[in-house]
């Protein structure tokens, strides 16, 4: 399993913010360091299944020396998130949809697949 540095981050009267340096954009936070800490694992999966979707390349992991010698790294606090091993497979599904709701989804996107898969995982997780 292939694990990326996350770098934690806290300024006074803020929430945990995390951040994944091999994948710019990558970031969440939380209230508490423990609910940062799942938010991050579930920031790299969700960032790496789009990276996937769009055929993008992923990144090897860089080293802790490479990453900790950025100056703006210094006051963070680095640890490991595993990533997933394999992404899950895509399957192709056909459903129908109301027109006028395609046409919000399409103008709060560029990417409708990846949309539709993140409104039904945090679906899940509300049932769950």
């Amino acid at each position: 399993m292939t694990a990326y540095i996350a770098l934690i981050r806290k300024e006074p009267g803020s929430d945990f913010g995390v951040d994944f340096p091999d994948f710019p954009g990558c970031v969440t936070a939380g209230r508490t360091l423990d609910e940062a800490r799942r938010m991050a694992s579930d920031a790299l999966d969700l960032h790496i299944r789009g990276m996937v979707e769009d055929s993008e390349q992923l990144p090897e992991p860089s080293s802790l020396d490479a990453i900790m010698a950025d100056p703006g790294n210094r006051d963070a606090v680095a640890f490991l998130v595993d990533a997933a091993s394999k992404p899950a497979r895509s399957v192709r599904v056909n459903v129908m949809l109301p027109a006028d709701l395609v046409e919000a989804i399409d103008r709060s996107t560029n990417n409708r697949s990846r949309f539709l898969a993140d409104a039904a995982r945090a679906k899940l997780r509300e049932v769950a």
